[in-house]
């Protein structure tokens, strides 16, 4: 081949190769080209699925893109977590995880079929809540202490009701019961709306709850809340005691947070938008108020600081639910 020769395709294949690498950059500066679905992993009405939707519909407002939640429920939420994981990295398939799915699952669930830090990329942290205890309005129940000697009198005759095996929720109530050393039987539920309905019949005494899903009921006066599990109080319930202030385990401390997040090998620069469009919509004030609204604490993070926390926590519950002795098949 002639050196004249060897250089024409020497420049072709270099510039065939500048073609092809620019290509998904080019792809991802026009992201996104169509609707973008967001798996909401729980059935419609609960915290998850409240969330979910005011941030979908805040960035369809906002950012003028198209989010569509999809309600894909079942199994303490990993069904929707693995549909996700299983989905082409395009960024028009994310979901909205929390800690139940993304932390407990991995010490909980036998089989999961994911790995949630190698099988999902952590997109962008939205808020945290407590979770709270609540029986309806009227409850024989009119303090965590009525219940706790309730409990005491009578081994496994009071009742608590939560979203489903394996939830933070679920293991809120463990965590409870073992701090106050007391035997109470749980009634799982598949979603928070069928243990609200079930609680407000009075079919179970107690429901523990994500506080976005039953703040609602709150305020119309038909639930009556006990105590919250997390660290300090509530800023949407300020006059309700955390269990730690009512004596039971001293560094009681059970909340969960909600956040996005995308297949693993979604592009770095689709990720990033993502990231900074949520983290705009977490600085607008009514944004703010709608989410302190439902009773839950807004929080942006970059999306390291988000992959940290899921790392973090993923270590820190494998003892916590070791110790509770929970495990789903």
């Amino acid at each position: 081949m002639t050196a004249t020769r060897r250089d024409f395709v020497a420049s072709s294949l270099a510039a065939a190769g500048l073609a092809l690498a620019g290509t998904p950059a080019f792809a991802q500066s026009d992201w996104p080209a169509k609707p973008i679905r967001l798996i909401v992993p729980f059935p419609p009405g609960g915290g998850t699925d409240i969330l979910s939707r005011l941030v979908a519909n805040k960035l369809t407002e906002v950012s003028k893109w198209t989010v569509v939640p999809d309600n894909r429920g079942g199994a303490g939420g990993t069904i929707g977590i693995a549909e996700a994981a299983r989905a082409q990295p395009t960024g028009y398939d994310l979901v909205m995880g929390q800690k139940d799915n993304m932390v407990v699952a991995p010490w909980l669930y036998k089989n999961l079929s994911y790995d949630p830090v190698k099988d999902l990329t952590a997109v962008a942290h939205v808020a945290y809540t407590p979770v709270v205890i609540v029986v309806r309005t009227e409850s024989r129940f009119k303090t965590l202490k009525d219940v706790v000697e309730a409990a005491r009198a009578q081994p496994d005759a009071v009742t608590f009701g939560s979203p489903g095996n394996g939830t933070t929720i679920h293991l809120a109530g463990e965590i409870f019961k073992t701090a106050a050393k007391i035997q109470i039987r749980h009634v799982p539920y598949k979603g928070s709306n069928a243990a609200m309905m079930d609680v407000l019949a009075g079919n179970v005494d107690l429901l523990v709850s994500s506080l976005p899903s039953a703040i609602a009921q709150i305020k119309a006066g038909k639930l009556r809340p006990l105590a919250v599990t997390s660290a300090k109080r509530s800023t949407s319930l300020p006059d309700i005691p955390t269990v730690a202030e009512l004596g039971y385990g001293k560094d009681f401390d059970v909340s969960t947070w909600y956040g996005i997040f995308a297949p693993a090998g979604t592009p770095k620069p689709v990720v990033d938008k993502v990231n900074a469009e949520v983290n705009k919509l977490l600085a607008r004030p009514d944004v703010q108020a709608a989410i302190h609204e439902q009773g839950a604490e807004y929080q942006a993070m970059s999306t390291t600081e988000f992959a940290t926390l899921v790392k973090d926590d993923v270590a820190k519950w494998k003892g916590i639910v070791q110790a509770s002795g929970a495990r789903i098949e």
